[in-house]
């Protein structure tokens, strides 16, 4: 990988870290802590929180009608979201192990703990484990398979692709046969022993 693409690549680690410090600042400003996993609030914060829930039947009262006609179509997504998280996990314990590959660990990315905040009713809170559920499975997903991508086949493509995940800048050129195997070998021992 030529020097430039490198510092690019260690400028936006950079930042996602200073981004991900901020985020975290805003524990201090929303009187919140964490504990483990889980979110403590302070007694008064907690408290002013719970008075702003508004109660189910006039949230869906003053719901537009079209989210309520999609709530149905929306939630029915659940099944294939089930299926590729349940079929992803069976895959990267069964071929990970096979090929040596760090597994992923599904609970870094799947984060369920927006139901616990007390201004939520009861039906934004399912929205929120759903969202969080979907969004993480896609993201867990997306990391077993950025792996496998690195392991069999670590190659940039020719035209721009939208949306690459992170590990897509360490790949390979494309075109460059000559380079090829011997980064495919550094590649894949990356995938063993660290990022």
């Amino acid at each position: 990988m030529n020097t430039r693409i490198t510092e690019l690549t260690n400028k936006i680690a950079r930042l996602e870290n200073q981004l991900l410090d901020e985020l975290e600042k805003q524990q201090e400003q929303f009187s919140y802590r964490l504990e483990g996993t889980r979110v403590r609030f302070e007694a008064e914060i907690l408290e002013a929180h719970r008075k702003l829930k508004v109660a189910v039947l006039p949230w869906l009262l003053s719901s537009r009608v079209r989210s309520v006609l999609s709530a149905p179509f929306i939630y029915a997504m659940i099944i294939p979201i089930v299926f590729f998280d349940l079929t992803i996990t069976v895959y990267q314990h069964i071929c990970f192990r096979l090929y040596g590959i760090r597994r992923v660990k599904r609970a870094d990315y799947i984060v369920l703990d927006r139901q616990n905040l007390a201004y939520l009713n009861f039906i934004e809170k399912l929205n929120c484990v759903y969202c969080g559920y979907g969004n993480g499975v896609v993201a867990y997903s997306r990391e077993v398979i950025a792996r496998t991508e690195q392991y069999w086949c670590p190659i940039k493509h020719a035209r721009r692709a939208l949306g690459r995940h992170a590990r897509y800048s360490r790949f390979a050129n494309y075109g460059d046969g000559e380079r090829y195997k011997e980064q495919l070998v550094r590649l894949r021992d990356d995938l063993k022993t660290g990022d």
